[in-house]
């Protein structure tokens, strides 16, 4: 069992926050490495060279590390964080969950509109409900989280609507497998980032 009394998943990989000093699982990290230059830069897709410098999803955690040189500190070099940190790296995570949303979408895990999601929902066909966080209110009560699925609120309807070829969506759906587990992933950590859940008003079925 993780610190807060979550249950761990098994082998489930842990890395230590440079900011609060807890281990946590690597999802709610962020990963950054020092580059040959000497600048932080962000390893989102964990697969850079380097050690591995980790921070909580979260930009006031973000803000701290570069306010405060722990960077450096990590690193045991210098090491020079780019001027608005966090807003690069949440602007970077909120385009890896549009561009995932809408692979998921060619390869038909994903469905945007109300009727449509509202038909998957109903069907037990989604495991992930998005809904914009901009949207209305009373719309998006209207739906529900799907059983066992889960809900995010991290994207605007401009940003929703990127990833389904549109102007704006307020309403999308995943269905399980395929990509669906790395929008989970990314969606919590861009969550995370952003500080809010987007007033989540999907709770229980009607």
């Amino acid at each position: 069992m993780s610190r807060g009394g979550r249950i761990k998943q098994r082998d489930e990989p842990e890395r230590r926050c440079i900011v609060t000093g807890e281990v946590q699982p690597k999802r709610g990290l962020i990963r950054f490495v020092v580059g040959p230059d000497g600048t932080v830069v962000p390893d989102l897709a964990e697969k850079l060279p380097g050690r591995g410098i980790w921070v909580t999803a979260d930009r006031a955690a973000i803000d701290k590390a570069a306010a405060k040189g722990l960077f450096s500190r990590a690193a045991r070099t210098q090491a020079r964080p780019p001027e608005g940190l966090a807003d690069l790296v949440e602007a970077a995570t909120a385009r890896r969950v549009v561009e995932l949303v809408s692979l998921a979408r060619k390869s038909g895990k994903a469905v945007a509109g109300f009727e449509k999601v509202k038909g998957w929902l109903s069907e037990g066909r989604a495991k992930v409900l998005l809904q914009a966080s901009d949207g209305s209110e009373r719309g998006k009560g209207k739906l529900w989280t799907p059983t066992g699925g889960r809900w995010f609120g991290c994207l605007t309807a401009s940003e929703l609507g990127l990833s389904f070829g549109r102007d704006h969506v307020i309403h999308g759906a995943l269905a399980a497998g395929g990509l669906t587990d790395k929008v989970i992933l990314e969606a919590g950590r861009l969550t995370g980032l952003r500080g809010h859940d987007g007033g989540n008003t999907a709770t229980g079925k009607e």
